[in-house]
C-alpha cells in the first residue's frame, strides 16, 4: 500500500492492471443495478483552509452515495465500473476537489487564484469480510499533479447507529502540491511589491495520513444523518509553505438523505 503512494501516475495504472491480470477472473461481490440504490440527500460541507488568510468554508451541496448500473457516486468521488476486480471492479474515476482559493486577501496580494483540481484517473473498492478499501490513482488536469489513496474502512454498529472507522493515506506530487501552496518567484515579488511578505517556495512531493469517523444515524422510515470527520496530518512539504500556518487540517460534513432500495 506504501508503494502505491510512492508511484507516479503510470506506475499507478500499472499495479492496478497487474491486479486485473492476476484477479480477472473473479467475480464482483455486488452486482449491477437497474436502478439507483443508495442514499441521496442535501448535505453541508466544511473544510478548514490551511492557508493563512482564509476561514473554513462552509458548502451546501447535493450528497450521493450509491450506485445506478455501472455508475456511482461517493460523495466527492464519481466513476464508472469498467471490469470485475476481485472483490469489487476496475473503475474510472472522476474527484470533485474543492481545495482552490482565491487571492483575494491582504496577504494574498500578487498571487494567482488557484484553480479547484480536476483528478481523474482508476480505482477500485475492494468489499472484504473485514471492511471496505478504496484505492485510488488520479492524474490532475489543472495542475498535471498526481494523487494516490489508500483508504480502509470499517464498519459497526451500536444502538442502531452505524458507525464506519476509516484510516488512510494520500499522496500528491510535487507539481500537485505547488499548485496549491507554492509560490514562483514572480507572484513573491508581486507579494512584497504590494506590501506583503511571502517568500518564493518550491514544494516537493507529500505524503500525508488520515484518520476519520462516519456515522449513519436512522430517523424516520427510509430517512437518516449522515456525519464525516476527517482529520489530516500535513507533512513538511506542505507546512513549510509560506501560505499555510497550520500542522493538520480538518473536514466534515452532515447530510440529511433518503435511502433508495
Amino acid at each position: 500500500m506504501y508503494l502505491l503512494l510512492k508511484s507516479s501516475w503510470a506506475q499507478g495504472l500499472g499495479f492496478l492492471g497487474l491486479s486485473l491480470m492476476t484477479t480477472g477472473a473473479a467475480q464482483a461481490q455486488d452486482a449491477l443495478t437497474d436502478r439507483f440504490i443508495g442514499d441521496f440527500g442535501g448535505a453541508a460541507y466544511a473544510t478548514a483552509s490551511p492557508i493563512k488568510s482564509k476561514d473554513t468554508a462552509v458548502t451546501a451541496l447535493p450528497y450521493i452515495y450509491g450506485d445506478w448500473g455501472r455508475t456511482f457516486a461517493r460523495v466527492d468521488t464519481l466513476g464508472i465500473k469498467m471490469l470485475p476486480l476481485a472483490m469489487g471492479h476496475l473503475e474510472g474515476v472522476l474527484r470533485v476537489s474543492q481545495e482552490g482559493f482565491d487571492a483575494d486577501t491582504r496577504a494574498l496580494r500578487g498571487l494567482n487564484n488557484r484553480s479547484n483540481p480536476l483528478p481523474v484517473g482508476v480505482g477500485t473498492f475492494q468489499r472484504t469480510a473485514i471492511g471496505g478499501v478504496f484505492l485510488y490513482a488520479l492524474h490532475d488536469v489543472n495542475s498535471g499533479g498526481t494523487l494516490a489513496e489508500a483508504t480502509y474502512g470499517a464498519r459497526f454498529e451500536v444502538a442502531g447507529v452505524k458507525l464506519y472507522p476509516q484510516a488512510g493515506l494520500e499522496y500528491r506530487s510535487r507539481g500537485y502540491v505547488q499548485h496549491l501552496v507554492g509560490v514562483s518567484a514572480q507572484e513573491a515579488a508581486a507579494n512584497q511589491a504590494a506590501g506583503g511578505s511571502l517568500t518564493a517556495y518550491q514544494a516537493t512531493a507529500s505524503t500525508v495520513p488520515m484518520l476519520g469517523l462516519a456515522a449513519t444515524v436512522p430517523l424516520t422510515g427510509a430517512w437518516a444523518l449522515q456525519l464525516q470527520w476527517r482529520h489530516k496530518w500535513l507533512d513538511s512539504a506542505i507546512k513549510a509553505s509560506p501560505l499555510v500556518g497550520v500542522a493538520s487540517q480538518n473536514s466534515g460534513f452532515a447530510a440529511l438523505t433518503y435511502t433508495f432500495k
